[in-house]
């Protein structure tokens, strides 16, 4: 699968006042996500755009990296059902990186998206990091770049990638993509 990655950062927290989510919706964050819990959510956000890499990993490696991993993982909930999540790799606590933000697809296009994104923006630079990172590719949602870039993202780089993406996970790989 070749992809294109646009990698992305931001250097400082975003002004004023955060966004709300509607109503009826809220942000766990924190969350501590069992191994079948996560793969769940990867897979509702990820599957149409190839999500594959938390996939492919182990259930034991998987279950060390949610119980050990530096990791912050928030769950967008809809009354008590979750309908997204993000997910904040904290190796280094100078340059958190937003490994993984994405809805569910019931949760596309119900005026939710930029406010959880707002949100788990504010979370990270709650913990004093210098610069955080995000990144996106050409096999994300179409309207992942557009968004990054307007609540303050700049692009740093775009590389193609190809990725080994492994049958045994039942990805549909859309023909375009296909090396």
């Amino acid at each position: 699968m070749k992809v294109d990655v646009t990698f992305m950062r931001m250097l400082r927290s975003p002004a004023g006042e955060g966004r709300t989510l509607p109503e009826g919706w809220s942000v766990e964050t924190e969350a501590r996500p069992d191994v079948a819990t996560y793969r769940m959510v990867q897979d509702r956000v990820g599957r149409q755009y190839c999500w594959w890499m938390r996939q492919a990993a182990s259930d034991a490696d998987l279950a060390h990296f949610l119980e050990h991993g530096p990791v912050s993982i928030g769950l967008l909930m809809q009354g008590q059902t979750v309908r997204g999540f993000y997910e904040l790799n904290l190796f280094n606590p100078h340059d958190i990186n937003l490994s993984y933000f994405g809805l569910f697809p019931e949760a596309i296009g119900q005026g939710v998206g930029r406010a959880f994104l707002d949100m788990a923006i504010r979370q990270a630079w709650a913990l004093g990091p210098l610069c955080l990172r995000v990144n996106t590719c050409t096999a994300d949602h179409p309207r992942a770049l557009p968004l990054y870039q307007q609540v303050g993202f700049e692009v740093v780089r775009t590389v193609e990638e190809t990725w080994d993406v492994p049958n045994r996970l039942g990805l549909t790989i859309p023909e375009r993509f296909l090396a």
